[in-house]
């Protein structure tokens, strides 16, 4: 296959060298098990934790097979295999990559490449006998992957990297392994921004300026805090309820689907880098008494557009029954959301920081629900961030069209890893 461009190497700092160097003859961290390194974005954590895998694993071993991991396949590739292929292009190490299989071949050894999406994903880690492991964003895996990924490590001086952002406190990575690092024979190394020395500082405060409240927490200072109280604390009456500009360079729908409780529609107009909901639709089945069917909501859609062509319509992906409806009634351009909650929810609390999405003041349901949706609380104990599921239907349709629209750019933007450094 074609051979990755040349990896651009800058200066390591003195965390990225720990890592780099963890598992070599010197080190007084040669006898760990396991390397866990956590804190900010771009704090040039993966890197060295590539280079360092990569740099033992064919130091040490001959004919053996080796763990990639990922929170999914997408993820893998674009935040490891990418800066990996690079960094052995620079180092001059042939690889062979069998896209389709999804193994890569470098040297004598096998490395095996596994999204961590779900409960499930650890089925197909049975029946592998591996030397190490390397897994990214680790704090997005089902514990039972984890688990299974460390099992499946029973070779002779197996080791295994693990790197990840924050999450609550009471996350199993937290406390089953970060906690309890030093009886496991973990090395655990927190990382901030000024752990990267490629980051200008220009950069870095355009980093910090795009997170607040419990993202910042999280996704700067690289704290494992509790998501809390009202989720879009930096909502602001003030400043994100307007009365919205009518013409845009774009519109788009999006739509949360119920027939028993509340169905709501949204358009949306997009102006350069802003998004503003220019008008809702908002029907509660149980204060009026009465359920509509899919044929009269398409119908109440129909003259809640008028003259309006929206380029996407977005839609709750449950509702299979409703998009059928409304591509009958000719809106092909409909298409399913993408239900990614918590990335969503983060990307809407950006764009609302950073003064990029504005409510007309005519959505009157909308207003109410930033003011009354929350975390679960009760599933914080449980170490998961989730929404209470109550005055979350106008919340769910704006994270709809705000992550479905934008959702993988704003990925490239700052939720992945640069492939430069």
């Amino acid at each position: 296959m074609k051979q990755a461009v040349a990896f651009k190497f800058k200066p390591f700092s003195l965390k990225q060298k720990k890592i780099l160097t963890w598992w070599t003859e010197k080190s007084p961290y040669r006898d760990y098990d396991m390397v866990i390194a956590d804190g900010s974005i771009r704090s040039g954590k993966t890197i060295s934790m590539i280079d360092s895998f990569i740099t033992w694993s064919l130091h040490t071993f001959s004919n053996q097979n080796f763990i990639l991991a990922g929170k999914s396949m997408g993820a893998l590739k674009r935040n490891v295999l990418r800066p990996m292929f690079q960094i052995l292009a620079t180092k001059g190490i042939p690889y062979r990559y069998h896209r389709s299989e999804h193994y890569i071949e470098i040297g004598t050894n096998t490395y095996y490449c596994f999204g961590a999406n779900n409960e499930a994903s650890q089925d197909v880690l049975q029946g592998l006998t591996a030397a190490g492991a390397l897994a990214d964003e680790v704090a997005l895996f089902p514990e039972s992957f984890v688990e299974q990924m460390i099992g499946r490590c029973s070779v002779e001086g197996s080791k295994i990297w693990m790197n990840c952002n924050p999450e609550g406190p009471y996350h199993y990575i937290k406390q089953d392994y970060i906690d309890k690092a030093k009886e496991k024979r973990i090395l655990y190394l927190h990382f901030t921004l000024d752990d990267n020395p490629a980051l200008s500082p220009k950069i870095k405060e355009r980093y910090k300026r795009l997170f607040s409240g419990l993202w910042y927490k999280r996704m700067i200072l690289g704290l494992w805090v509790l998501a809390e109280g009202v989720i879009y604390d930096m909502w602001d009456e003030n400043l994100h309820l307007i009365d919205c500009p009518q013409k845009h360079q774009e519109y788009g729908v999006a739509i949360d689907y119920a027939t028993a409780t509340v169905m709501t529609f949204g358009l949306y107009g997009i102006t350069g880098d802003k998004v503003y909901l220019l008008k809702e639709y908002y029907w509660d089945a149980k204060k009026t008494g009465r359920q509509k069917t899919d044929s009269e909501f398409a119908e109440d859609f129909k003259k809640f557009l008028g003259d309006i062509v929206p380029r996407f319509i977005y839609l709750d992906p449950s509702a299979a029954s409703f998009k059928a409806e409304l591509r009958k009634k000719g809106f092909t351009q409909v298409r399913d959301a993408d239900n990614d909650v918590i990335n969503g929810i983060r990307l809407v609390a950006n764009f609302l920081s950073t003064g990029r999405f504005f409510v007309d003041k005519s959505c009157k349901a909308t207003v109410q629900e930033f003011g009354s949706y929350v975390w679960d609380p009760k599933a914080q104990e449980r170490g998961e961030d989730k929404p209470l599921k109550q005055n979350d239907h106008a919340m769910d349709r704006n994270r709809y069209f705000i992550y479905s629209r934008f959702g993988k750019k704003a990925a490239r933007a700052f939720g992945s890893k640069p492939a430069g450094w």
